[in-house]
């Protein structure tokens, strides 16, 4: 008998999940919903957990180089 974990998510249900991330407000709450469920497919929670990471590393890196640039623009301006 095949267990979820070791069925591969179809091709169908990654389009539909690819779908479901085109849609604003709706793609983030899916995104935690996945990422958090122990119902959820390991691989589409593990996609969806990396996501999460990508977006936290991506924000703060766009926050050091926005205070960065606020900073610069401040000192610029004795």
């Amino acid at each position: 008998m095949t267990t979820q974990e070791n069925k591969p998510v179809s091709i169908g249900e990654w389009i539909i999940t690819f779908l479901i991330l085109a849609i604003p407000v709706v793609n983030v709450i899916m995104i935690i919903v996945w990422a958090l469920s122990e119902s959820t497919h390991p691989s589409k929670r593990t996609y969806a957990q990396a996501i999460i990471v990508i977006v936290l590393a991506a924000s703060a890196l766009a926050l050091v180089f926005g205070l960065i640039a606020f900073a610069s623009s401040l000192a610029g301006h004795h």
